[in-house]
């Protein structure tokens, strides 16, 4: 019987700011982490290949610092289906600027969740950072367990001194971002993740207003989030991710100037995309 995979991953390498052609067999390491991606077995669970997820992992290759190590920036994405349409919306979107890592001509990767490795637990990482996004997204905190794994990869890469792993670095990293995702304040957060995809967007074809008044209300539980966490990093994650999909929503229905006033509010470096809402 035939079992799909979890992930159906598209993996871009840009190589452009590397000069000579000494580098070609990065399109190689292009090769190895898609199939790396699509053919492990993130979970125990069964998946039809219509049920596969979605994602993309975008490296952009910012320096070599020697023949065979890299600095990588990682732009993740994953998308979701949006119930009773042909359209889908992204779940989440990660910037991650500070990747380094080896890879020389051949090598392969191995997949070993006790074994710290620094570029395959890069890829773990992300890949249970998505698993527990989406989970998420279909089942109130369902993505927790895959949250759990992300954090125990994080816990290996503790001491390896390299760079996105550490809290001291003071920039916003992986472990920032998993220990935020994990920590009780942000349950209402990762909850609002189930609403906004599940209550919200999968019912709005059927009805457009109760779902916009669902959503209304996902930002309302925002707002309290962000007056009990000061700076918090899945907030604005969720925001750069979807500030343009909500303005859409919003964009139509009466409660343009409500969402306007809370947004702005709540992430004032999008405000000129809202300002379409009361006008």
């Amino acid at each position: 019987e035939s079992r799909a995979q979890e992930l159906a991953c598209r993996v871009q390498i840009d190589r452009s700011q590397l000069s000579g052609s000494e580098y070609a067999f990065l399109d190689d390491l292009q090769r190895r982490i898609e199939e790396y991606m699509n053919t492990q077995s993130w979970t125990g669970d069964r998946f039809l290949p219509f049920e596969q997820i979605a994602c993309s992992m975008q490296i952009v290759i910012l320096e070599a610092v020697s023949l065979s190590e890299f600095r990588a920036r990682l732009i993740v994405t994953t998308r979701r289906p949006i119930h009773d349409t042909a359209q889908s919306t992204v779940v989440v979107r990660l910037n991650d600027p500070e990747w380094q890592f080896e890879f020389s001509r051949g090598s392969s990767l191995r997949y070993d969740l006790n074994q710290y490795n620094a570029l395959t637990s890069v890829l773990d990482f992300y890949a249970y950072v998505m698993l527990g996004y989406d989970y998420d997204t279909f089942s109130e905190l369902g993505g927790t367990a895959h949250f759990e794994t992300a954090r125990r990869i994080a816990d290996e890469a503790k001491g390896s001194g390299d760079p996105g792993w550490s809290t001291t670095s003071g920039d916003r990293n992986r472990r920032q971002l998993i220990d935020e995702l994990l920590a009780q304040r942000h349950q209402p957060l990762r909850r609002a993740y189930y609403r906004y995809h599940r209550q919200g967007l999968d019912r709005f074809v059927k009805d457009p207003p109760k779902a916009r008044q669902t959503l209304l209300g996902v930002i309302e539980t925002l707002q309290e989030v962000s007056q009990s966490v000061s700076a918090s990093y899945p907030l604005d994650i969720f925001f750069s991710t979807k500030y343009q999909e909500l303005a859409a929503i919003f964009a139509e229905g009466d409660l343009g100037s409500r969402a306007y006033n809370l947004l702005t509010q709540l992430d004032p470096s999008h405000s000129s995309e809202y300002n379409n809402l009361v006008q």
